[in-house]
């Protein structure tokens, strides 16, 4: 019994800090993309996803693999404000991509043509992702995330990674 319980203590102990020191690790790797004047939320912090205009500034083939419910595929190099002539300027925008940077430049992009409640999600689709928020592919249930790339995928720890 003790042998066990030791063992079940050790396990334990390993998966907390390496869980622990990933998280602060990445922590530190997302400081180095955001801009300290652009307003992030982090997915825990979203009561009710409606609440906002929800874009998705990943490319097609990322979005097409996963993406969270009500987005609009508005995507990066191929950007138009046409693909956001709807949303009304005035109201809440949450824009995403895999970790933070690509939709950090979109936001960018919104607010200087008049969108006043522009929010980056911190962590993007991982992070949303990680902290077990829903993501869908065309309109069912999914657990497969686009991690954009194997090296980006160390930071996906619930979900299938797609590359």
């Amino acid at each position: 019994m003790q042998r066990k319980l030791l063992g079940f203590t050790l396990v334990f102990f390993l998966f907390f800090t390496t869980s622990f020191a990933q998280s602060k690790a990445y922590e530190a790797l997302l400081s180095t993309f955001y801009d300290e004047g652009f307003s992030t939320v982090k997915p825990t912090q979203i009561n009710n996803l409606s609440d906002y205009q929800v874009l998705d500034a990943r490319e097609q083939k990322e979005f097409e693999v996963s993406h969270l419910p009500q987005a609009i595929w508005v995507g990066f190099d191929t950007f138009s404000f046409s693909s956001v002539g709807k949303l009304k300027k005035d109201q809440p925008v949450l824009i995403y991509c895999t970790v933070g940077a690509r939709s950090q430049e979109i936001g960018k992009r919104l607010q200087a043509a008049g969108f006043s409640k522009v929010y980056n999600l911190y962590g993007g689709i991982l992070q949303w992702a990680n902290d077990g928020g829903e993501l869908v592919s065309q309109g069912k249930p999914t657990t497969r995330v686009h991690t954009y790339s194997k090296s980006w995928g160390i930071w996906l720890n619930r979900g299938e990674k797609v590359y």
